[in-house]
């Protein structure tokens, strides 16, 4: 990743058709997904004007000038050596970025191939890396020689679709999905330890992990360090809080620490109706271009933190959140763009928190 964990470039030299091609293919995709575009030249530009208050204070010596309106707002600063930050997380919020230019990178790169092909010398010598497709002004099966796919420009659908499929097969070769029980409460409520209760032949702890298997490469415990004696028994790795006292985000940025390029399907230990179709449904149906996917309780209208898929890029959003003093899940699934579910049963949902609850549940 260089500015997005989903991005893609658009090269070829000037006059090929860069603009209009990216154009045709963020129409195709807009309705579906939230698309960032990244325009780099080697011309200067400039978008202020002389007079204008802000340019005047920027020749005063501002090095960063915001301009907003109502509607839109634009930031005007220099480049900063080393790793690109904002732009990173000027284009976090998004679902993918497409770049024009930008061909000297390591970027993965839709080539578009000129008619007088001049560009694939460079294909050819090896001097343009990362080459995931070229794009072609004439018959495609005239290129036969190269070993990567070749798509018409002029067959939009085809090319919004192996965009699609390219990231969507990086998430699935890059992001290995990772469960986790989320056991480090302290069970004030209850009275007793939650994640040791049995509502199946098995507590908890075990069932939880369970089901997570079915659906999940690995499967962790989350727990706090003065539990780690008592859960070590069963057998399953540990990760323990290394945020300490800042409820389910601890142990969800705990996990991400331990394993960042990891998507991680949350479930607390309280939910003892979660059954294995809700899983499947919720690993299935999970957008990996997107912060989360989570589902929305019918009972209660409310998104569910605690039963949530929470993808790699959520890791610095929640970061940053969590610097900010804001160490709520169910603010960041409110607040941020992720695919919402409904599961296909609300009861799947029930959290028991209490005896009275534990109660109610038995009787059922």
């Amino acid at each position: 990743m260089l500015f997005h964990p989903f991005e893609i470039a658009f090269c070829g030299y000037s006059g090929s058709g860069k603009t209009t091609l990216i154009a045709a293919i963020v129409r195709q995709l807009s309705a579906r997904f939230s698309i960032a575009y990244y325009k780099h030249g080697c011309h200067r530009f400039d978008i202020d004007r002389e007079g204008k208050d802000s340019h005047v204070v920027a020749l005063a010596g501002a090095s960063t000038v915001m301009i907003s309106d109502p509607e839109k707002r634009a930031l005007i600063t220099g480049h900063s050596p080393g790793t690109p930050l904002l732009e990173r997380h000027a284009f976090s919020d998004h679902d993918l970025l497409i770049v024009e230019g930008l061909k000297e990178l390591s970027l993965p790169k839709l080539v578009l191939v000129d008619r007088e092909r001049k560009i694939l010398d460079l294909v050819g010598k090896g001097s343009l890396t990362h080459v995931v497709a070229l794009v072609v002004p004439d018959d495609p099966a005239t290129y036969a020689s190269f070993s990567i796919p070749v798509l018409s420009r002029d067959d939009i659908g085809a090319l919004a679709a192996f965009l699609e499929t390219l990231l969507f097969d990086r998430s699935r070769k890059e992001s290995p999905l990772y469960g986790l029980v989320l056991a480090g409460g302290r069970s004030v409520r209850m009275g007793s330890d939650k994640a040791l209760l049995a509502y199946h032949p098995d507590n908890q702890l075990v069932h939880t992990a369970a089901l997570l298997r079915q659906q999940c490469c690995e499967v962790f415990v989350s727990c706090r360090e003065e539990q780690a004696d008592t859960y070590r028994h069963f057998g399953m790795p540990l990760i323990t809080d290394s945020y300490l006292s800042i409820g389910p985000m601890g142990g969800l940025l705990s996990a991400q620490r331990y394993s960042p390029d990891a998507a991680w399907v949350v479930a607390a230990c309280d939910l003892p109706r979660l059954d294995e179709a809700t899983l499947q449904q919720l690993t299935l149906q999970r957008n990996p271009l997107r912060f989360a996917t989570a589902f929305r309780n019918p009972q209660s209208g409310c998104l569910e933190p605690l039963c949530a898929c929470y993808e790699p890029k959520s890791r610095m959003k929640l970061i940053l959140r969590h610097l900010e003093g804001d160490n709520s899940l169910s603010a960041f699934l409110k607040e941020s763009r992720i695919e919402e579910l409904v599961p296909h049963d609300g009861g799947v949902l029930w959290n028991i928190n209490d005896s009275e609850s534990r109660k109610r549940l038995c009787r059922s």
